[in-house]
């Protein structure tokens, strides 16, 4: 009986992240759509689609790496792994995966990560001292 509510649970999981993978997949086309159609806009608007563009590249980036993200969980889903913290191996709570089908980490290790990741980008933004003479 527990097997069975454990697979309905895990379908479910599945079909959040296809309806995800569908969503961002059709939002990539409409903005790829977006970017070809202001190729054709006069010389005047220059500025603003070169403003455009930079937004869509970089919204367009988002949404491949959620996209990634998405593709690995169901790549989990599949071995077996799905819903499982990827550093301290415990289980994800429900209510995280209902949130964030793709969650990789429970919430203390994602924001151990994320620490960790704004600490390494603020290092990287220090100026770098010269030695003395």
């Amino acid at each position: 009986m527990r097997r069975k509510a454990a697979s309905r649970s895990l379908e479910k999981y599945r079909s959040l992240l296809l309806n995800a993978r569908r969503d961002i997949l059709a939002s990539l086309g409409v903005k790829v759509q977006t970017l070809a159609e202001a190729a054709r806009a006069g010389e005047e608007d220059l500025a603003q689609i070169s403003h455009d563009e930079f937004v869509s590249l970089r919204l367009n980036g988002l949404d491949y790496q959620k996209l990634r993200m998405v593709d690995e969980a169901l790549d989990r889903l599949a071995a077996g792994d799905y819903g499982v913290c990827l550093v301290c191996e415990t289980p994800i709570p429900d209510k995280r995966l209902r949130a964030v089908p793709w969650a990789r980490f429970c919430v203390a290790c994602q924001e151990q990560t994320a620490g960790q990741i704004a600490s390494d980008a603020a290092r990287q933004l220090e100026p770098v001292r010269s030695a003395p003479s």
